[in-house]
Order: C-alpha cells, then sequence, then structure tokens
C-alpha cells in the first residue's frame, strides 16, 4: 500500500531552536535514519510517497511495516524529520543536521479507511500542517486538526 504525506503552510528556512540560529530548514521523510525527499521549509508544499505493507495482527488488528515506519508493534509511525542543511556538503543528506521530528501516528488511522484502501489498492493520504500555533516547525506527535487521513481520489 502506499501512503502519501501532503505536507502545507510550511514554516520558511529560518528558525531558532534553544536559540541558535538555523538558516538553512528542510523538511524530508525519514527512511531508516536517512532523511528522504528534503523540500525546503519555504517551498509552497511538500509531498512524499512511501510504501508500506499492511500485515493483520492475531489479534485482528493492522500492523505496519517498511523501511519509513518507524515504532514497536502497536505504536508504529512515520517521522517527518526537521534539519538545518549546509549547502556546502557533498550530498544535502550528507549535511543534514536534524534538529526536531514529528510523528505521524499509523494506528490513529481509522482502521475502515486502511481496510478500504488495501481493499481497492489505493494510496492512503495524509495531509499535515508543517507549521505549529507559535510559528515553528511542527514536532512531536501530530493529531487532528493538524493532520487529516483520507483515500486517494
Amino acid at each position: 500500500m502506499e501512503i502519501v504525506i501532503r505536507g502545507h503552510n510550511l514554516p520558511g528556512t529560518m528558525f531558532r531552536n534553544a536559540g541558535v540560529p538555523i538558516h538553512n530548514v528542510h523538511v524530508a521523510v525519514q527512511v531508516r535514519d536517512v532523511p528522504e525527499g528534503l523540500v525546503a521549509g519555504d517551498a509552497d508544499s511538500a509531498e512524499w510517497h512511501i510504501d508500506v505493507r499492511v500485515v493483520a495482527d492475531a489479534d485482528g488488528s493492522d500492523d505496519f511495516r517498511g523501511p519509513a515506519v518507524h515504532g514497536k508493534r502497536g505504536e508504529r509511525f512515520l517521522y517527518l524529520t526537521w534539519g538545518d542543511v549546509n549547502v556546502n556538503a557533498k550530498t544535502m543528506a550528507d549535511g543534514f543536521a536534524m534538529f526536531r521530528r514529528a510523528k505521524l501516528m499509523l494506528g490513529a488511522i481509522d482502521p475502515a479507511l486502511v481496510r478500504e484502501a488495501v481493499k481497492r489498492d489505493i494510496a492512503l493520504v495524509v495531509t499535515v500542517d508543517l507549521t505549529d500555533d507559535h510559528g515553528c516547525p511542527r514536532c512531536a506527535r501530530v493529531d487532528p486538526p493538524a493532520l487529516t487521513w483520507s483515500l486517494a481520489s
């Protein structure tokens, strides 16, 4: 199954983290321990496509697996990782200094929505507001109304 993450309302490329100025803020999906699909913090929007396997547990609940899936069974999530990018680095990923992350909790998805996506072989789409109430890059566990899950149309 595919999960499409659509980010909007990015916070910009400037941020003060614990008083330290950051001048080149980017966001990416964390696959294993690597940021993939870097998007500048001042972009109009961001979109990532993630391959996820849905596996039925013995109790009938859904479990999620794949290189971008983190956490233990029953607490799986996807990370959006925020970092400062050193433009002098050989590749952008090499120069990525992570300073915060946001968790998109997979167990919070309506199980009926997951079953429908699997049955119809269509993507689940999560739309995420990437700026918190203080104008900073969104971090920690992301809950509604800052995100919504739906089926791809």
